[in-house]
């Protein structure tokens, strides 16, 4: 048994998580915090009060140099990382906003995963490398205006024609649409759920940007209107039929936001408690009250069990361990507890709490986005609820 002294108590650090992590691990943190200080930082509030990401591809292509697109793929230019490394970064573009790790996730655990894991070598070879590089940026289309919870009733469908293949329908709530080069597309066949690869200068496609949003400002959303798409053959993936394929896609990227939601959390704690320490109300710091104290605890306990809960997800990801439910787990928690550290700093700021000078307002609108995408409580809470009892109640 060891006689030395345990290291000082770290506020940043309360539970000396770092420890878990191998050099290699906080050097890609480091480079994604330092990245995301510099360019996203000074300028997110102006993106967000302007409710637009002027030079997302310039950002696109920074974030390709830095090995942060499709960054847990192997080969084709991608970065080839751990899937706890992956995290890591998704946590710290995240602590700066939601919109930017959505781009990340989008770009890498969407349309590249899927691309990667279901395209055909030629596909792969055309379209990886440049996304990886974040001279192209790809969307995914599965959510329909009258179809997000059950894709199983999507109306959007691909028809044979001679060779070809033609696609008619809509997508909606499409991150990157508007300014992707490739969009993976979700249709019905006669052979079932198919998904096809999709360049969006296809005569036919159209990505109208959404408007008017009061989260993810900071972020490009777009309705995608398929007109008669008219694509070759291969455009189709080979890899999979039903919607296994686009629910495996669906369930990477949910893996990154068990991570991001701690890093909005973490950067609203850390407003608040910076904040506390230097407000004074009657005399002395708001810090050195109990209540105060008590709710400063209480993020500080939501949020570093949450980052050890991605740690151990991320952990057993790159075992081949993890199942769809721990991630529904750590979603349903995550994003939960995220939202009300949030709201909690919110109360320790008070009026200034909602000033865009704090991030606090920003992380708190935007993490209500992200409570539901990628499946809303109610459908975590029943995946989660299918897997204790045996019992389907989707339906």
């Amino acid at each position: 048994m060891s006689s030395s002294a345990p290291p000082p108590f770290d506020p940043a650090d309360p539970l000396g998580l770092d420890d878990l992590l191998e050099p290699e691990d906080l050097a890609v943190r480091d480079t994604v915090r330092s990245w995301a200080a510099d360019r996203v930082l000074p300028h997110v509030a102006e993106w967000y009060e302007r409710g637009e990401l002027p030079g997302i591809r310039e950002l696109a292509r920074e974030l390709g140099s830095i090995g942060a697109l499709g960054m847990s793929l192997q080969g084709y230019g991608c970065a080839g990382a751990s899937a706890v490394q992956y995290g890591l970064a998704c946590l710290e573009l995240e602590a700066a906003d939601s919109g930017i790790r959505s781009l990340v996730s989008v770009q890498g655990s969407l349309a590249m995963y899927a691309i990667h894991r279901y395209g055909s070598e030629e596909q792969k070879r055309q379209w990886l490398p440049r996304m990886a590089s974040g001279e192209a940026i790809g969307c995914f289309g599965l959510t329909e205006p009258d179809h997000g919870s059950d894709p199983a009733g999507m109306r959007t469908h691909a028809k044979r024609d001679g060779g070809d293949w033609v696609l008619t329908g809509r997508k909606m709530w499409i991150t990157n649409g508007s300014v992707a080069s490739v969009a993976v597309v979700w249709a019905r066949t006669d052979e079932g759920v198919r998904g096809f690869v999709v360049p969006t200068d296809a005569p036919g496609f159209s990505a109208p940007e959404i408007r008017h949003k009061w989260s993810l400002r900071a972020s490009v959303t777009s309705e995608l209107v398929l007109d008669g798409v008219r694509l070759p053959a291969d455009a189709v993936l080979p890899g999979v039929t039903g919607l296994r394929g686009p629910l495996s896609c669906l369930n990477h990227a949910r893996y990154g936001i068990v991570w991001g939601a701690m890093g909005a959390a973490r950067s609203c704690f850390e407003t608040a408690l910076a904040y506390a320490r230097t407000r004074e109300q009657f005399g002395r710091p708001i810090g050195g009250f109990q209540l105060t104290q008590a709710k400063l605890a209480d993020m500080a306990l939501e949020l570093h069990k949450g980052v050890l809960l991605a740690h151990h997800l991320g952990r057993r990801m790159d075992a081949g361990r993890l199942r769809a439910e721990q991630v529904s787990f750590g979603k349903l928690n995550n994003v939960r507890e995220a939202i009300e550290i949030c709201r909690t700093a919110r109360t320790i700021l008070g009026a200034n709490g909602i000033s865009l000078e704090y991030p606090v307002m920003r992380h708190a609108t935007n993490l209500e986005s992200v409570l539901t995408y990628e499946g809303t409580v109610e459908m975590h809470q029943l995946v989660l609820g299918k897997a204790l009892t045996g019992i389907d109640a989707f339906r």
